[in-house]
């Protein structure tokens, strides 16, 4: 019994303090990435999304929730799009850790990259491709 206490007790540290340091982010030191990086994030969507839309796809999202088949060839499109990006907030965030935090929470570090890349990737992907499509008829 004592275990599972102390365990969920550690959890709950764990957790409180991952969201104190994330949101601790967008304030500290190198805040103008969480502008830049999603900024970089759509413009490489937009040009995905025309593509998609010149070539008659359906929109990103809903192919990757959707289509089972193709699903791996969709992320490996996306990686090749946003991959470089993606390695570049992983490695801005290790960067304001070490400097603010003085410690490497490497979880932490990939929910940043996701947040400043992937998200907004999708997002903007698949709404370009939908507002070509409803502008082109």
């Amino acid at each position: 019994m004592y275990r599972t206490n102390a365990y969920s007790l550690r959890m709950e540290e764990i957790f409180a303090r991952f969201w104190e340091n994330l949101l601790s982010r967008p304030d500290g030191p190198m805040h103008l990435r969480f502008i830049f990086q999603p900024i970089v994030a759509s413009v490489l969507a937009i040009r995905s999304g025309l593509s998609d839309a010149r070539e008659g796809r359906r929109g990103f999202l809903g192919s990757l929730i959707m289509n089972h088949g193709s699903r791996r060839e969709l992320m490996s499109e996306a990686w090749g799009d946003i991959g470089k990006l993606f390695i570049m907030a992983c490695l801005l965030d290790l960067i304001f850790q070490v400097i603010a935090l003085r410690w490497f929470y490497p979880l932490e570090t990939f929910v940043v990259a996701i947040i400043l890349s992937f998200v907004p990737y999708v997002i903007v992907r698949s709404l370009t491709r939908s507002i070509v499509k409803i502008f082109r008829g």
